[in-house]
């Protein structure tokens, strides 16, 4: 029996459906693979963001406990955002996402409660969470948080230990697809199909998970990958299922755009404020784009759909999925839509394997 949730597209980003408390409270979370602290907006709650969904009471649940400021637990999550002030006994938390959002609350205990392979429920008692009495920045009303699936010890990844044999993966159903679909822990998250390659960590920052990226090639034209700032062990792009555009450094993205733009048909290129490479569709059966292929280190050649590289921007206007910086380079979650992306943690690899991720099944 391996714990697993249901996801669902929300406005780009996945929410994860888990419980926390006793009795177990109903929580809606953004699943973030760049990111430790697993928490939830809770009561009372000031200087919060607009959240649709009933707020996590800790004084209705029986077995929240504060963290001390003493504890050892307060202490070794130092490099999670926990500090202590000299007029507080509770361990407090802070973080500041890549895009400026922040929260910051106490660090507690709760036992969260998740689905399983086997359909029952599986609990979780005492695990780490940030109860949030202060945030903002972009969070969307219907996430009342963020589940953290990094690799730092705050992570819910983390937290389940041995138990999952450091397998997870998930599978992002397409932006507009109601159905939901699966984040998976243990070995039913083994993906066996696809193509695989390396998955790198940096024990100085070992949140994040890299690859290694050598080039992307549009339609026959093949681009290669320079410029990326270096991750743990040569990695050169994080894998990130927060982030919702492929973030490449500006020459790679330059290339990459009169490649597309010189290979598209059925659409006329207009301005997009934020956005890179659009075009107006007249009639969305007519656009064809080409294909873009991402080669992964260890020949993982990974061939990405229309769906995969651009994005509705308003309508009748798409554009491509990717974005620039000065050497940042991140792999959204629209270039992982309809993949099965297992992470094997024991085993430093990771898997792309196109599947229907609403029918849970090899595409």
């Amino acid at each position: 029996m391996d714990a697993e949730a249901p996801v669902t597209a929300d406005s780009g980003a996945y929410l994860v459906h888990v419980s926390l408390g006793t009795p177990a409270f109903p929580i809606v979370a953004i699943a973030d693979t760049g990111s430790d602290v697993i928490w939830t907006q809770c009561q009372p709650c000031a200087d919060c963001y607009t959240q649709t969904a009933p707020m996590f009471d800790p004084k209705s649940s029986t077995t929240y406990r504060e963290i001390s400021c003493s504890s050892e637990t307060c202490t070794s999550l130092t490099d999670e955002g926990t500090s202590c002030s000299s007029d507080a006994d509770v361990c407090h938390y802070q973080v500041t996402y890549g895009d400026g959002s922040n929260t910051s609350g106490d660090m507690a205990t709760e036992t969260l409660t998740l689905d399983s392979t086997a359909g029952r429920k599986v609990a979780l008692p005492k695990t780490i969470f940030g109860c949030s009495h202060e945030g903002g920045g972009t969070f969307s009303p219907n996430a009342s948080g963020i589940v953290g699936l990094g690799g730092g010890a705050a992570s819910l990844v983390s937290q389940l230990g041995s138990t999952t044999g450091g397998k997870f993966s998930y599978c992002l159903a397409s932006f507009g697809d109601d159905k939901p679909s699966t984040l998976t822990f243990g070995q039913s998250a083994a993906v066996s199909g696809g193509v695989s390659t390396p998955l790198l960590t940096d024990p100085r920052n070992p949140t994040f998970y890299f690859l290694r990226l050598d080039a992307i090639s549009v339609g026959t034209k093949k681009i290669a990958f320079t410029g990326a700032s270096g991750g743990g062990g040569g990695g050169n792009i994080i894998i990130d299922s927060g982030t919702t555009l492929t973030i490449v450094p500006k020459g790679v993205l330059s290339e990459l755009a009169d490649a597309v733009s010189s290979q598209v048909s059925g659409g006329t290129p207009v301005q997009v404020q934020g956005l890179d490479t659009c075009f107006e569709v007249e009639d969305s059966g007519s656009f064809e784009a080409p294909t873009l292929t991402m080669h992964f280190d260890g020949g993982a050649d990974v061939e990405l759909k229309t769906g995969n590289t651009f994005v509705e921007a308003e309508e009748n206007v798409v554009c491509l999925a990717f974005a620039g910086s000065a050497s940042l380079a991140i792999y959204g979650n629209v270039a992982q839509q309809n993949f099965r992306v297992g992470y094997d943690l024991k085993g430093e690899t990771l898997s792309f394997e196109p599947a229907d991720c609403t029918a849970g099944s090899s595409a």
